[in-house]
Order: C-alpha cells, then structure tokens, then sequence
C-alpha cells in the first residue's frame, strides 16, 4: 500500500494535532537517558503504563545505572520486579546490564544490531530504545502503533502482517523528530483502543493474553514475591499457595534460574 503525499501530511496532523491536545506525562518521558528508556521498554512490554510507573521510578532509585544494576545480586532485581509479572524480563535485564558494563563500558551502545545482541532486546525493543534514547528515524512495530495503522488505513483488511505496517510507519514517520513522533503515536493508539475499541485482534500477530487470574502466572508471581521477602522452606511456601501446580512451578522457575532450590530450601537467585 502506497499512501500519497496528501494521506501522509493528513495523518501526521491528526497525529500530532492529537498528542498537543493530550501528551501523557510519563517518567521516561522527563529523562531520555537510554539507560531508563531500555528498562521503561522492558517494563512495558506486556504490563499496562499505570502499573509500571510507580515500579519504574523505584527501580531507577534502587538501580540508577546499568552498572549498579550489574552489580547487584539477581534475587534483589527480582525483589524490585516483583509485582510486574513476566519475571524473566527482569532476568533479562540483569544479565544484558552485566554486558552493557563488560562489553560497552557502561553505556547502552546506539546501534540497533548491537542492542539484538543483548539478552531481552528483539528487534523491536532495539528500535523503540533507538527512537526514544538517540532519536534516531527508526521503524519499529508494537501494540499501539499497530492500532493506530490498523485504524487508519486498514479497515477492510481482517488479519494485518506487520510488513504492511512496517510499510506504513515507515512512509508516515516524521524523520526530523521520530522521539517525539513515536510518542505522538503511542498516545494518539491508546486513544484510539479506548474510544473505537480494540482493533489489534486483526493483526495477523497478535496472541491473546490468557487470563491472569487462577494462571500460571500468577502462582509464579505468588512466589517470587514471597520469596522476595525472605528465602522459606517448599513446605512453608505450599501453606502459602494452595496450589497443586505449586510443584511444577518451582521446577519452571529452579530451571529458569529465577529460584534455587536445596534441602528443602528455596530462595531467589544470586
């Protein structure tokens, strides 16, 4: 699909028009330092903005750079995460800091096939963190974006591949301030999710989301968030969570490298 000039310019006013009007506030907004860009992106993925806020703004107190991130034991990155969900994002994060200091010195590196390379970084992560942090005129496809391309060009098309919104977010991206731009977007999709439903089950890629509640994930949850408290014993841990899938989670989680687990003891890992 081939927009014209007129299509284009349209667009990016609406856009814009939009994100004057009603620019979110956001902590990762304020500082465009890349190292809280890459673990706002980490946070977000899958977690809604409200959740990740107030757990962003303490991680960054606890851990304020990729070295002292490095640093630091996993069980107390786990302990900070706890409450998001997902935790082998945190895993992630911990073991890509630890080569962010070996190989980079320290500094999240600004190209886009260096960041792949780090544990927890897809290519969209890398070129979302290449927007934000270095302002770069990359194109990058997540959720939102997909809802607004979807919305606004894609109406009569059931299921959506992302090459064709590869293809529209490259030929609408404003290359002269992409940071700002891709913002603009986010805020402007979750506009358009609240107010003209949620379209993004047309995209040929998205998965449904199981249901929180009675999953898997949240016995997960359950015990690293325990365990963040103080490492207990599998007996102390099943009064805790009456849950007969208990077992085979702390196996996951013991094979994962999130828990260790000897004599009868489980603790989160170092």
């Amino acid at each position: 699909m081939t927009l014209s000039e007129e299509q284009i310019c349209q667009f990016q006013n609406t856009v814009w028009q939009y994100y004057a009007d009603h620019k979110r506030a956001m902590p990762w907004r304020v500082s465009t330092e890349p190292y809280h860009v890459w673990v706002s992106e980490l946070m977000l993925q899958q977690t809604q903005v409200e959740r990740v806020m107030p757990k962003f703004l303490a991680f960054i107190e606890q851990f304020p750079t990729a070295r002292a991130l490095a640093a630091a034991p996993l069980a107390d990155v786990l302990a900070a995460w706890s409450g998001l969900g997902y935790n082998h994002r945190a895993k992630f994060l911990h073991a890509a800091a630890k080569q962010v200091v070996a190989v980079h010195g320290g500094m999240l590196p600004k190209s886009q096939a260096a960041l792949v390379s780090l544990p927890g970084i897809g290519k969209n992560t890398a070129g979302a963190i290449m927007a934000y942090a270095f302002n770069q005129p990359v194109v990058y496809v997540e959720t939102n974006i997909r809802s607004v391309y979807i919305h606004h060009f894609c109406q009569s098309l059931e299921q959506v591949d992302d090459e064709l919104i590869t293809s529209l977010a490259g030929q609408t991206l404003d290359t002269q301030n992409p940071r700002e731009w891709y913002w603009a977007l986010m805020d402007y999709g979750a506009y358009i999710k609240k107010n003209f439903g949620n379209n993004i089950g047309r995209s040929k890629h998205y998965k449904k989301q199981s249901r929180f509640e009675g999953s898997l994930r949240q016995v997960r949850g359950k015990v690293i968030r325990l365990l963040a408290e103080h490492p207990k014993g599998q007996s102390e841990l099943s009064a805790a969570i009456a849950d007969e899938r208990l077992p085979a989670v702390l196996a996951d989680l013991h094979r994962e490298g999130l828990i260790v687990m000897a004599h009868n003891r489980v603790q989160l890992a170092e």
